[in-house]
């Protein structure tokens, strides 16, 4: 049931240190969006979608992102460059600085919550310089009923001002823009930068922290679908793996796109209420389900327009992250309320640009959490003189930035609830065969998607020696046989014209997987280090 809008509903922002601001408090969609076109901070695009700019970030600044040490905080987050801690002293400074820029201004106040399910449902409060970073919020958490919003009651606020530019030296931070979670007082506090992402990844990283510390729920990074048989898929990803692209399915409903909780229950549920997508090089024969969510109440965050007000989805002039958000009802097929049933598989997504993995394979529990650990991918680098060079990435957790806890926390949350559930962890490689980047082709997405849904029509069989082959340096177990995918594309090795080459390149890449567990060997346990590759080398 769509929310509705109400206009009587009045309180003051005292409370917050805002004084004398003219507040717009819950407007819908459409109003929000003439605001926008009012103020000229964006236009409409032939498809009814609204086009904004973020300015000077067109993303996440994860040098930028603090959480206040305090006595929650200080023995439990996961401190370093990823969670990076923040006086509690200078927040409250910095806090008041920024109310009072925001006081006897026009601001958008939005009452929303994240978790669809009731049981860990958490109230937000979020208090915006800007109308389009009021609609994003619209899009993204859940959307209270009026009824609902007669007794509403904020557990956290976020205090969202891009036009405010931090003093590095007088506040604390390292420059102009922060995004700073402060538990004790329930604040995501965020200035200097417009990017949209940093609101919804602030809540998500509070929950990531108070899911699994308060409520014994373990928090993932993740897309979900479920199947008619209430079967719930899990799809882990990093940017660029496909999550978005593999999860929305015609065929299973979409639980949800980014952020999800696993009850001690067993049940699935949705962090938020939309979608937010990347959108470079997005086609309407390669992801329609997401080209046609692009319509009146969507945002597209710094795509360039054509004369005719089209969207030139191929240029990245202003950046490569071009992203689009909508609320997850403008998905037709959609799981409602947003909350699934009996996981049986899980998926990891890894864009190989070495082309050596293979493009499916079935992980044990302890090759599971040490691949979830890892959250490997590899990215593209610049081509000079003719010279490509793959990257190999890792972000723990599928979403390093977003995790306050150690990786080893949330990895052994994993196997338990493996143990426990008896659910299909397998590694998915979207990314390159036949040999790395410039010299081999990227895996078809016909392939993947018919090697997804073998899995799911439980087409793959039982693990057996019969119907897999151990990976020689890997050491998953990767299918011979694959409905819809001929055999030798199974085989990463004999995709490759020179044997030698495909294990020279197989061993760089397990000797990077080695380096980059370095990191977590004194936290893991044994269960978890056996997990990774064993071959060294010739």
């Amino acid at each position: 049931m769509e929310p509705l809008y109400p206009t009587t509903k009045t309180f003051s922002l005292k409370h917050y240190g805002i004084e004398n601001a003219t507040m717009r408090y819950q407007l819908s969609p459409e109003d929000l969006e003439n605001e926008v076109v009012q103020k000229g901070q964006g236009k409409i695009t032939k498809s009814g979608a609204l086009a904004i700019n973020t300015g000077e970030f067109t993303g996440r600044s994860p040098m930028d992102r603090f959480i206040v040490k305090d006595h929650i905080t200080k023995d439990k987050i996961w401190w370093g460059d990823i969670n990076i801690p923040f006086d509690s002293t200078a927040f409250d400074k910095l806090y008041d600085k920024v109310t009072k820029y925001l006081s006897g201004k026009e601001v958008f106040v939005r009452d929303s919550y994240a978790c669809a399910d009731p049981e860990y449902r958490l109230n937000i409060r979020v208090i915006n310089e800007y109308p389009w970073s009021n609609m994003f919020a619209y899009n993204m958490f859940l959307r209270p009923t009026n009824e609902e919003l007669k007794n509403f009651d904020p557990e956290w606020t976020v205090i969202n001002a891009p036009g405010f530019m931090a003093v590095p030296k007088e506040d604390g931070t390292r420059q102009h823009n922060f995004a700073i979670l402060n538990f004790d007082r329930k604040i995501a506090l965020i200035g200097g930068t417009g990017y949209t992402g940093e609101i919804k990844k602030g809540i998500f990283s509070a929950l990531n922290f108070i899911l699994p510390v308060e409520r014994d729920c373990f928090p993932m990074h993740c897309s979900a679908n479920v199947g008619e048989e209430g079967d719930t898929a899990i799809f882990f990803g990093l940017s660029g793996t496909g999550k978005t692209t593999l999860s929305t399915d015609p065929n299973r409903k979409l639980i949800g796109d980014d952020e999800h909780g696993w009850t001690k229950e067993n049940s699935i549920f949705n962090f938020e209420g939309g979608c937010y997508a990347k959108v470079i090089d997005l086609s309407a024969e390669k992801e329609p389900e997401i080209y046609g969510a692009i319509k009146k109440g969507a945002i597209l965050e710094n795509v360039i327009l054509n004369d005719d007000k089209t969207v030139d989805f191929v240029d990245t002039s202003i950046t490569q992250n071009t992203r689009v958000s909508y609320p997850i009802h403008h998905i037709e097929n959609i799981k409602e309320p947003s909350i699934g049933k009996n996981p049986k598989n899980i998926f990891f997504l890894t864009a190989d640009a070495f082309g050596v993995m293979p493009p499916i394979s079935k992980l044990t529990p302890s090759q599971a959490a040490y691949h979830f650990m890892s959250g490997y991918t590899a990215k593209v680098a610049g081509t000079e003189a003719g010279v490509v060079e793959p990257q190999p990435s890792f972000s723990a957790c599928f979403g390093a930035p977003f995790m306050p806890l150690h990786p080893a926390e949330y990895a052994e949350m994993l196997i338990k609830k493996m143990k426990d559930t008896g659910v299909n962890v397998w590694l998915v490689n979207t990314g390159w065969t036949g040999g790395p980047y410039g010299v081999g082709t990227r895996i078809k997405l016909k392939y993947t998607r018919a090697m997804i849904q073998a899995v799911l029509n439980g087409d793959l069989g039982l693990y057996s020696y019969d119907n897999y082959h151990i990976h020689s340096v890997f050491g998953v177990a990767q299918p011979r046989q694959c409905p819809g995918v001929p055999d030798s594309v199974l085989s990463p090795r004999t995709t490759w014209d020179d044997d030698e080459a495909y294990y020279s390149t197989a061993f760089k890449l397990t000797n990077a997987f080695r380096e980059n567990f370095k990191k977590f060997e004194s936290y893991a346990n044994e269960e978890i280090r056996r997990g990774g590759p064993q071959r060294y080398g010739f």
